[in-house]
Order: C-alpha cells, then structure tokens, then sequence
C-alpha cells in the first residue's frame, strides 16, 4: 500500500536586516518603529487589495496593487513579499490563470508570515 506525505508548504521568509537597520539608524529608534509599523498597515492593506481585485477577476486592478505591494515591501526589506507579489502581477499580466493560482496561496503565505517577520526582527535587533 502506498503511502501518502503532506508537504509541507512553508518557506523562509527574507527580511534584508541591513534596510531594517538602515531605517532604524536614520530615524531613530521610536520613529523607526512608527515608519514601520505604518508600512506593515499599508502592506496588509495592498494584500487585502490584491486579493479583493483577484476575487474579482480584475486582472488590471491585481498587476496595480501587485505593484504598489512590491514597493512597499521593498522599501522596508520585505525581499520574499516583493519577489512574490512581482510574480503575482506578472502572472495578472500574461493571463495566466494556473499559475496566478498558484502564486497566489504563495502569496498568502508569504504574506502573513512577512508581516510578523520584520517586527521579530526589529524586536531582536
């Protein structure tokens, strides 16, 4: 009889720790912490705005919050958040809609995970 194995579906999550800190050197710490904090709401909105233009079938709207996304996450050293949300709008953008699938649970995934990964971080540091 054959057996059946769960994969697993986690991966790590890359924070560059150097943006983090160079963020934290310019601002200061208190200011830092604020920054941040704004970004992560501002990110979890763009997540939320990605996945209401996808329940949509808006592939236009999804490339633009994709965007807006990997921008944001770029900024603060999100580098797992962008490279995903890249592949998301690029996969809006040629239509193709098993791959948009896909990237998509990657992107709930790496998403969740990338909110709380830079305040561990930043915490530890």
């Amino acid at each position: 009889m054959a057996q059946i194995m769960p994969l697993a579906m986690t991966e790590p999550v890359k924070v560059d720790s150097r943006r983090v800190g160079d963020i934290v050197s310019e601002l200061g710490e208190t200011a830092a912490e604020n920054v941040i904090g704004i970004a992560l709401e501002q990110l979890a909105l763009a997540l939320q705005a990605t996945e209401a233009a996808l329940d949509a079938d808006d592939l236009a709207q999804t490339v633009a919050h994709a965007d807006r996304l990997s921008r944001l996450a770029w900024q603060i050293g999100l580098l797992s958040l962008a490279g995903v949300a890249m592949d998301l709008g690029t996969c809006a953008e040629r239509r193709d809609l098993w791959a948009l699938a896909a990237v998509r649970a990657r992107l709930k995934r790496v998403g969740n995970r990338s909110l709380t990964a830079i305040w561990d971080r930043s915490e530890s540091g």
